[in-house]
């Protein structure tokens, strides 16, 4: 008798972890909540302008900040970071609805 009450909860427990990892997935993904932020963008330094002539190095500055303010009109700078939050939580869910599988699959052993 004691077994099929834990069986019972075990069963109940390993559904409701389910269910809420799928709600709480259904939430972020049609955006009425937000991944965890395991992953934030930083912003980028500001250099200083100085006039004077110019040396080799301040070209390849130059060149990299214009290469950087292309790269940012094409791919906006927060979307790598969404994109590795949203697979976090997707791997995150993932781990946890298999959890629920297997204890859900204990409680049902343990009722037979």
């Amino acid at each position: 008798m004691t077994n099929k009450i834990i069986g019972y909860a075990l069963l109940i427990i390993g559904l409701l972890l389910i269910t809420l990892t799928l709600y709480q997935s259904y939430n972020i993904f049609m955006g009425n909540s937000s991944a965890p932020l395991l992953f934030k963008t930083q912003a980028p330094a500001q250099s200083s302008k100085t006039s004077g002539v110019g040396s080799l190095q301040d070209l390849q500055k130059q060149l990299n900040e214009e290469i950087s303010k292309q790269f940012g009109q094409m791919i906006p700078a927060d979307t790598l970071p969404k994109i590795l939050n949203l697979l976090s939580w997707s791997t995150l869910a993932g781990i946890l609805i298999f959890g629920g599988g297997q204890i859900s699959s204990l409680g049902i052993k343990m009722i037979k």
